[in-house]
């Protein structure tokens, strides 16, 4: 086998003979992790409550909701079967900005993104049926300001009701407005993959006690 056509689950030699799942349903995280050469199936069949503890630190709730999700898909897992789950939140003025109930909500969102600096955390948790990990990842953003005439092209064009703050950095929203960012593109989008793969790349996951 040459070694433009080598699979990349050999060069992660501990997984390839695992069956990988993203329990996922985000278009975004499916087209980050398939950016590794990994072979996964995506299985959103499990619904997972959502809420957390209201004295959770703002910082923590991602990764507290990814390794919920994780736990959920990990139940009698199969053996040599890895399951991916995540988790983004936007911390913008030490609150959380989830997914906007409708347009509305985004243009409100988006309002309040404008011209300031604000926060986006993924977590990201990992399991098998012997071993779990989990990590979360924070990256900075700053927004340009944003007219009102801008956010309304925005929503009605791109409408964004299925993301934490009501954008997605790939979009015309980040060409536009994103001035910086300090920390992983790919975090903004919904999976910090460098730091997944990495991860992988170091062995089978610690044992779960």
């Amino acid at each position: 086998m040459d070694v433009g056509s080598k699979s990349i689950r050999m060069v992660i030699d501990w997984l390839k003979d695992y069956d990988i799942i993203l329990a996922s349903g985000s278009p975004r995280r499916r087209e980050i992790l398939a950016m590794t050469g990994l072979p996964f199936r995506v299985d959103t069949s499990v619904e997972v409550d959502e809420s957390y503890p209201d004295t959770l630190p703002v910082e923590e709730v991602a990764g507290y909701l990814a390794r919920k999700k994780c736990d959920a898909h990990a139940r009698n897992l199969p053996p040599r079967t890895l399951v991916i789950a995540a988790d983004t939140v936007v911390i913008a003025g030490g609150r959380i900005l989830g997914k906007p109930a409708d347009e509305a909500d985004a243009r409100r969102m988006l309002s309040a993104l404008a011209g300031r600096t604000h926060t986006v955390v993924t977590g990201v948790a990992v399991a098998t049926d012997t071993g779990s990990a989990s990590f979360s990842t924070a990256t900075e953003v700053d927004f340009a300001p944003l007219s009102a005439e801008e956010i309304d092209y925005y929503v009605a064009n791109y409408r964004p009701l299925d993301k934490a703050g009501s954008y997605g950095i790939q979009e015309w929203i980040g060409a536009i407005g994103v001035e910086a960012i300090r920390g992983s593109f790919y975090n903004v989008m919904g999976l910090p993959v460098q730091r997944l793969y990495s991860m992988l790349k170091q062995g089978p996951l610690p044992e779960t006690v």
